[in-house]
């Protein structure tokens, strides 16, 4: 059988106690509500920025760099739509 629920306990300073039950009493909540949303919130947000950064092989990552640092090589089709522009395209 799965619990429904597990306990967490930790210690704080007093006055950081005191920031809590007073926080908790202006937005109604328990003491116990406060800690637990804002605990969640800040583990939720923490996993999803570790989500969002690629992590890539040091190689891999080296190689892009150099691909997007070496000067770019024409290829036929944009060498010819190059000429073409020539004529269309107004240099002042």
């Amino acid at each position: 059988m799965t619990a429904v629920s597990a306990r967490f306990e930790f210690r704080l300073r007093p006055d950081v106690k005191d920031l809590i039950e007073r926080a908790a009493a202006l937005v109604n909540e328990t003491t116990s509500d406060f800690a637990r949303t804002a605990t969640e919130e800040r583990a939720r947000r923490i996993l999803q920025e570790h989500m969002i950064a690629t992590v890539v092989p040091a190689a891999f990552f080296d190689g892009l760099l150099d691909a997007l640092d070496a000067p770019p090589s024409p290829n036929a089709a944009l060498s010819a739509a190059a000429r073409r522009s020539r004529g269309v395209v107004e240099r002042r």
